[in-house]
């Protein structure tokens, strides 16, 4: 069974066609077509508090081809969340009004607490023990998601406002990193050994330009040798060597950074990059209520 899930991020719009295959008691996500748009709307929304009508029908347009391909797939459903950009929009709930009513596709804005958890269902799908405790972090352009987990269970999570395209328009708060610092104090047991995963679009991109196999681990001194190379290339210049899209150019920077900082405040020296974010996670849900519903259905 196709299912169809669209992320309306602050720097990219994605769509994620695929199914669930269950093998020998686990399951993960076959992804059949994957589509991304540029659309970025944390742009607007950082510096001026709004979504511009110009940047609507973009948006509008986005989703109309999302639904568009997903009709092509015949997915038995589709869902999409929006995150931090749309939530912080001022006009967000119109734009969201505006575009179900013209394309039939009915977006979610969820909070950071709720898109630490779908991110969470696609850990479901990845070959690790996750008995043992460990932290997910997860960078967008609005936001930075922080989850703990033991014995499986996310004990702790806290969202919080910094992320790479909030980062490039200079509205990252002076307090963020303090209030980052003292949240991991009060969470993190400083004798107690975490596996680390990092999430998101920018650290897949790290993972793969560090020449990294599936399971292999980024180590942090070289994630912090990119950061620095990167840093100190022009944006074309890491168009040019890096074979980077331009909006993936600009944000990749300030994404390591973040996953740097954090890495040092909780003495990591490795992170292991599973590749799989929000779209994966709403599908694994989507699967999980359906095969709930088919077994009702059958009572």
């Amino acid at each position: 069974m196709k299912y169809g899930a669209i992320d309306i991020g602050t720097n990219a719009a994605r769509l994620l066609i695929g199914e669930v295959v269950h093998e020998g008691g686990s399951s993960f996500v076959k992804k059949i077509s994957y589509t991304r748009i540029p659309l970025r709307l944390g742009m607007e929304v950082f510096e001026n508090g709004r979504i511009s009508k110009k940047k609507t029908e973009e948006f509008r347009k986005s989703i109309k081809a999302f639904r568009l391909i997903a009709d092509v797939f015949e997915v038995a459903d589709l869902r999409a969340c929006a995150t931090s950009a749309m939530r912080e929009a001022k006009n967000g709930l119109a734009v969201q009004k505006l575009i179900e009513e013209e394309t039939g596709v009915n977006i979610e804005i969820i909070d950071g607490d709720e898109e630490a958890s779908i991110i969470f269902s696609s850990f479901l799908q990845i070959d690790y023990d996750l008995s043992q405790p460990f932290i997910v972090i997860d960078v967008g352009g609005g936001s930075t998601e922080i989850s703990i987990f033991y014995d499986g269970e996310r004990t702790r999570a806290k969202s919080f406002k910094i992320g790479t395209i909030r980062m490039l328009k200079g509205k990252v708060s002076e307090s963020i990193w303090d209030k980052i610092n003292d949240w991991l104090e009060e969470n993190i047991h400083k004798k107690r050994e975490y596996l680390v995963f990092a999430t998101g679009g920018n650290i897949n991109k790290s993972h793969k330009l560090l020449g990294k196999t599936d399971n292999e681990p980024i180590r942090i001194i070289e994630l912090k040798r990119l950061n620095e190379k990167l840093r100190g290339m022009s944006l074309s210049q890491r168009i040019s060597k890096y074979k980077l899209k331009p909006d993936r150019a600009d944000v990749i920077v300030p994404a390591t950074s973040i996953y740097l900082k954090i890495a040092k405040q909780i003495d990591c020296k490795e992170m292991f990059v599973p590749k799989i974010g929000l779209s994966d996670g709403i599908i694994q849900l989507m699967d999980i209520e359906h095969r709930a519903k088919g077994n009702a259905d059958r009572k």
